[in-house]
């Protein structure tokens, strides 16, 4: 794993030095001394992917959708909500891979609460890419009150490293809540776990006409069972529901919008039956697979995001 390295860029103190001087010399050294081998070694602080759109110190996140919140809380070992205390712009030739109409900075900030992750300090750094404003200049962050979802740096305390280069997102009442709501759901014992693959699909039908069912079984990334089944039977609409045991249960039910099961779901089935997928049985059993398959989709709805997911 890539982890920043900010020590490259620190200036030497002499041991007479004060502590508002030795901050300030941090800060100096990391735009001013640091080397082009050590600039390409602090990106592992940013991904290319998403960006969240920060607009101004206040911006208000409650637009982005559940399945932009699961993919930043899902993937991040510390979750805090932040004041920002210092901004600090780096030059471009210490921003490889930086998007048009970004800037890519270093913020120091005070931890204000830590809805997730091992204890920290108060103070906390990190890189973070952010939109400039139609004049082409930063937005006023200082003060800030941000949500950020990073990764530890080992051996660095109080540095941490965004999941992507947006991963700090304007703090809300309402945006914390469903953070939170998500956190719970991810450190259940009944989580979901997260969709590899649909690996095996079987229909098997019934006595009657138009009577049968579809078992789908997915490859996760834990080995932990999942398995969705579709019921035909004569007359009535298909049914379909999830399993997270190694039974594949009729009265399964389907997972409840905005959920992690949900999200799981919608959000990583592929969009077809794969050609790598086991499928036994006739032409016209897979012709009735392929159908319940795409049911199942429709009654999922779309995985709806504002943001590019995290790239894990």
């Amino acid at each position: 794993m890539e982890t920043p390295s900010y020590a490259a860029g620190k200036a030497k103190m002499t041991t007479s030095a004060t502590r508002s001087t030795l901050s300030t010399l941090v800060i100096a050294g990391l735009l001013s001394s640091i080397s082009a081998t050590s600039a390409i070694a602090q990106q592992g602080a940013i991904r290319a992917g998403g960006t969240a759109a920060i607009k101004s110190a206040t911006a208000v996140s409650d637009n982005l959708t559940y399945a932009d919140l699961a993919s930043l809380t899902d993937s991040a070992e510390v979750v805090v909500r932040v004041q920002v205390r210092k901004v600090t712009r780096l030059k471009p030739e210490q921003a490889p891979g930086l998007k048009p109409g970004q800037a890519r900075v270093l913020i120091e900030a005070r931890t204000t609460a830590l809805l997730f992750g091992p204890a920290m300090g108060e103070a906390v750094r990190y890189l973070a890419d952010i939109p400039l404003d139609a004049k082409g200049k930063l937005p006023k962050l200082v003060k800030a009150q941000m949500l950020i979802f990073a990764r530890n740096v080992a051996g660095r305390p109080g540095e941490l490293r965004l999941v992507d280069g947006g991963a700090q997102i304007g703090w809300t009442t309402g945006v914390e809540a469903r953070v939170r709501a998500i956190l719970a759901e991810l450190l259940s014992a009944e989580a979901a776990p997260r969709i590899m693959a649909l690996r095996e699909v079987l229909f098997v039908p019934g006595n009657l006409a138009d009577e049968g069912e579809t078992q789908l079984f997915l490859q996760t990334e834990n080995s932990a069972p999942v398995s969705l089944s579709v019921i035909r039977r004569p007359g009535m609409d298909r049914t379909w529901g999830v399993s997270l045991s190694e039974i594949v249960d009729q009265a399964a039910r389907p997972p409840m919008r905005d959920t992690l099961t949900w999200y799981r779901l919608a959000c990583f089935l592929p969009r077809s039956i794969p050609k790598g997928a086991a499928l036994s049985g006739s032409e016209q059993e897979h012709r009735a697979a392929e159908e319940d398959y795409a049911f199942v989709l429709r009654e999922l709805g779309e995985c709806s995001r504002t943001r590019a997911p995290v790239i894990r």
